[in-house]
């Protein structure tokens, strides 16, 4: 499986450790208990202690509901943005990591940047991996363009086939899934819009 090439040091916090600081630092600057960010997130109090001990690895739909509670992107919980005005050379295989405990590799290749209103990350889903999202925030939007491989995505309660080089964009607003009936890793890209009442917080 494809995994991050690079070595964890000092400088590079593993993604445990990351999305710790990221936890504390937005429940922080909110000035939320555990319990209230229990109620916004619908995830309970212990998982959520856990994740900033550090000694819990969450699945990508609980960090989906955290992201969303905290009106926070996805990708802020697995690398900072981008800060730089100069043309940004980005390698996936430098990035891809495994953020979740799910069987899907996450390369953030450009962070949520608020002067773009956008994610991409690229996804790599393991052979026999599903996962069903619930409703994200009103107004967010993903398209998807796989690059490899094939794969499912839930929208309208109807699976649909995409095959290398299709896309399809679809509102994530509602519910929504990815799978992989395959014998292969799938890979694709996913573009995140976060528009209108969806845009995070000027903080993340």
């Amino acid at each position: 499986m494809p995994k991050k090439q690079q070595t964890e040091s000092a400088a590079t916090p593993s993604p445990a450790a990351h999305l710790a600081a990221t936890l504390q630092r937005l429940r922080a600057a909110r000035g939320w208990s555990l319990d209230r960010a229990a109620a916004e997130t619908g995830v309970s109090k212990a998982m959520l202690g856990q994740i900033e001990r550090a000694e819990s690895s969450p699945t990508v739909a609980t960090l989906w509901r955290i992201a969303s509670g905290f009106r926070t992107p996805l990708s802020a919980f697995i690398e900072p943005p981008v800060q730089d005005e100069k043309p940004v050379f980005r390698a996936a295989d430098a990035l891809r990591e495994r953020p979740a405990s799910d069987a899907m590799w996450v390369a953030p290749l450009f962070p949520y940047d608020p002067r773009f209103g956008f994610e991409l990350l690229e996804l790599t889903l393991a052979p026999g991996y599903e996962r069903r999202s619930e409703p994200h925030l009103a107004g967010v939007v993903e398209h998807v363009t796989v690059i490899r491989g094939s794969m499912q995505v839930l929208v309208d309660g109807r699976w649909r086939t995409l095959k290398e080089g299709e896309a399809l964009r679809f509102p994530a607003d509602r519910p929504h899934g990815y799978r992989n009936r395959g014998d292969e890793p799938a890979v694709c890209h996913n573009l995140i819009c976060y528009t209108g009442s969806a845009a995070p917080a000027a903080e993340t």
